[in-house]
């Protein structure tokens, strides 16, 4: 059995490491896949805490953000392939059509 201490600092240092992503990069493809770490490092969280509690709950509501990561990634994904054929550049600091 893995300690709950390893699976709450693994969970953590994938969020972490995609909270960076999205808050440092400017490549909107590397900021959707910071996205996605952001989401599994919780997922990770909710599955060795429904493990850890003997309780499926975290394990059910972790197959639902799955799910609405899926949606989001597609989503995303069709949008910034939109924005590249429009302005051929992935940056977000070109990014400014949306200013009022």
């Amino acid at each position: 059995m893995i300690p709950i201490n390893a699976v709450f600092g693994f969970g953590l240092l994938i969020f972490f490491i995609g909270l960076f992503g999205v808050l440092f990069r400017k490549n909107l493809v590397i900021m959707l896949m910071s996205l996605e770490l952001l989401l599994n490092g919780v997922n990770i969280l909710l599955a060795g805490l429904s493990y850890h509690m003997r309780s499926p709950r975290g394990s059910i509501f972790a197959i639902f953000i799955i799910l609405m990561a899926v949606s989001e990634a597609a989503v995303g994904f069709g949008l910034v392939l939109s924005y590249f054929r429009q302005k051929k550049t992935y940056d977000m600091d070109e990014f400014n059509e949306l200013k009022g």
